[in-house]
């Protein structure tokens, strides 16, 4: 066998070559070249279930990235409600003095001057 016959022969022992595999794969099809009208009106039929379906497809897979986009909002706002927050106390914290810091010691002695 050449390389061509033989490209062909695996082609066709896959079910690629044959004209019998592409009516098997959904999709639109030319009802155009359909003579008699009831071929006519089921291939057309076969179309508008087609789409229909594929429009459901894309419908239920946009619905699923718009649910979890706002899944992904909600996580974000209850994450900045969080930090907010986090903010306002260290803010709070600064704005307080200390205590001890700020109020002398009362045990303190003033400090001695030599006064010669």
């Amino acid at each position: 066998m050449t390389g061509r016959t033989m490209t062909i022969a695996m082609l066709m022992a896959l079910g690629w070559g044959g004209a019998a595999a592409a009516q098997d794969v959904p999709g639109i099809e030319i009802c155009t070249v359909e003579k008699t009208m009831e071929r006519r009106t089921s291939c057309l039929q076969s179309n508008v279930d087609f789409l229909q379906k594929s429009l459901d497809k894309t419908r239920l897979d946009q619905q699923q990235k718009i649910d979890s986009a706002n899944r992904q909002i909600e996580a974000l706002k209850g994450a900045l409600v969080a930090m907010q927050k986090s903010i306002e106390q260290v803010q709070a914290a600064q704005k307080k003095p200390d205590p001890a810091a700020a109020a002398p010691a009362k045990d303190a002695t003033p400090p001695k001057t030599d006064a010669k």
